[in-house]
């Protein structure tokens, strides 16, 4: 781990002293040596790798890997806008990236709950950097107001829970892992407790009523940034949730069944949200909330198979989301608009970038044998085994997200071209290694579900 982390340092002088001709290449080379280096964790004995410094297992082993994964990918959907900035500006774009990926990495990485919400609030900055800097549009700094009142409301409980955890036990050192579940929440309002504590993870997921910052967000955020919010970020929450979920006990449902509720409405209505939305990144965005509210339902009702559920959906959104707004920019970048009905047509010029389209998207739409099947799979059988009467309102979701799915591909691909469009330039080779390493990870992840069960 300290070898990774010293690589990730190392990433640093890199980009302040390469030539300009070769920032970028170094950058991404870079950054996939450090992933190649991290697909070690996969395969350490059942991931149990802990010292005082470091925990990997298997919530934050999969996790960390989907770090360092995203990032040389950002580098490399980054490029064609970023290369027309002056070198300086292109310098600070990635030496951001790179310590927002390097504060994500080491909040899914440490042991102690303290340095955890440090790291998790660390990676705030550098978010609210890129999209209020190099955001397209000019809503871009009510974005990221949005974004840092958001999460820093959501904060302020958990804060207050973790001094009163330390001034109670002395310590917070081995609190992830060990005093959780030993530390029961002594109160009347177990439910509520729990709620207020993960109030930063639930804005972060973000659970519905607390997510309308994140549509902003993605519509205005530069391509990496959407890709790092949508891959990694909202993963902080889920991991979040996971982690301190032992303080949940059996009878503790009925407690947080208002929450539970919020979350099964959230799945269908930003399931039927994603209908009305004629903004692409805006749907991707809602289609995001949607996978989320699965998460926390999945959390929620704490049983082995939907831990893993969640474990699995988050893996898999991470990596299909993240394609998903790869796309969108590809349609951005030649046409300059995100109006789904100004981008129709491009089946006829762009064959083989519809094909990348229908496979992404029916990997979102949660296709079998995908593993974003499998993650809706356990979570539907958890939510089966808990209440039927849940499962058959959340089975609703399956016809809704197929209604969008359909209702993209037919808004984007299908139709005639648009009057206005007079060129556009092909798709280049450094596009199709993108979308092809996005899908990558899920396609050996089929053959071999146990490396994130």
């Amino acid at each position: 781990m300290l070898m990774i982390l010293s690589a990730w340092i190392s990433v640093f002088p890199t980009i302040l002293m390469a030539p300009a001709k070769h920032m970028w290449t170094l950058a991404t080379s870079q950054g996939f040596f450090i992933t190649f280096f991290s697909l070690s964790w996969m395969f350490l004995q059942d991931f149990n790798f802990a010292n005082p410094l470091f925990l990997i297992d298997k919530i934050s082993g999969p996790l960390t890997i989907l770090t360092c994964w995203l990032f040389p990918l950002t580098m490399l959907a980054s490029q064609s806008k970023m290369r027309l900035e002056p070198i300086n500006r292109q310098r600070a774009y990635i030496l951001n990236l790179t310590f927002l990926q390097l504060m994500t990495l080491l909040a899914f990485s440490t042991p102690d709950l303290m340095l955890f919400f440090i790291f998790f609030e660390a990676s705030l900055v550098p978010t609210m950097i890129v999209i209020t800097r190099w955001g397209a549009q000019e809503r871009r700094l009510e974005a990221g107001m949005y974004l840092a009142f958001y999460t820093m409301l959501g904060a302020i409980p958990l804060m207050i829970w973790i001094t009163k955890f330390y001034s109670t036990h002395g310590s917070l050192l081995p609190t992830l892992t060990h005093t959780l579940h030993i530390t029961q929440a002594t109160t009347n309002y177990p439910g509520l407790f729990w709620t207020i504590y993960n109030a930063a993870f639930l804005v972060k997921l973000p659970i519905y009523c607390l997510h309308l910052w994140l549509p902003k967000a993605h519509v205005e955020a530069p391509i990496a940034g959407s890709m790092i919010l949508a891959g990694t970020l909202l993963k902080l929450g889920g991991y979040g949730i996971l982690r301190t979920s032992p303080l949940l006990q059996e009878n503790d449902l009925n407690q947080t069944l208002p929450i539970m509720l919020i979350a099964i409405l959230g799945i269908l209505a930003t399931a039927l949200l994603c209908l009305r939305q004629t903004d692409l990144k805006s749907l991707i965005a809602m289609s995001s909330v949607s996978h989320m509210n699965l998460v926390v339902a999945a959390v929620l009702i704490s049983s082995p198979w939907s831990y893993s559920g969640a474990m699995v959906m988050m893996i898999a959104h991470g990596l299909t989301s993240s394609a998903l707004f790869c796309l969108a920019n590809t349609s951005y970048e030649r046409t300059n608009s995100r109006t789904m009905i100004l981008l129709r047509g491009m089946l006829l010029i762009f064959p083989l970038a519809g094909a990348w389209w229908l496979i992404i998207m029916l990997l979102n739409m949660g296709l079998p044998p995908s593993i974003n099947f499998a993650g809706e799979v356990l979570i539907m059988l958890s939510l089966l085994s808990w209440s039927p009467i849940a499962f058959l309102i959340v089975a609703l979701n399956l016809i809704f997200t197929t209604a969008y799915t359909l209702y993209v591909l037919w808004a984007t691909q299908r139709g005639p071209l648009p009057n206005h469009i007079k060129t556009l330039f092909p798709f280049q080779i450094r596009e199709h290694l993108l979308l092809s390493l996005h899908i990558l990870p899920g396609l050996i992840l089929i053959l071999n579900p146990e490396l994130i069960l």
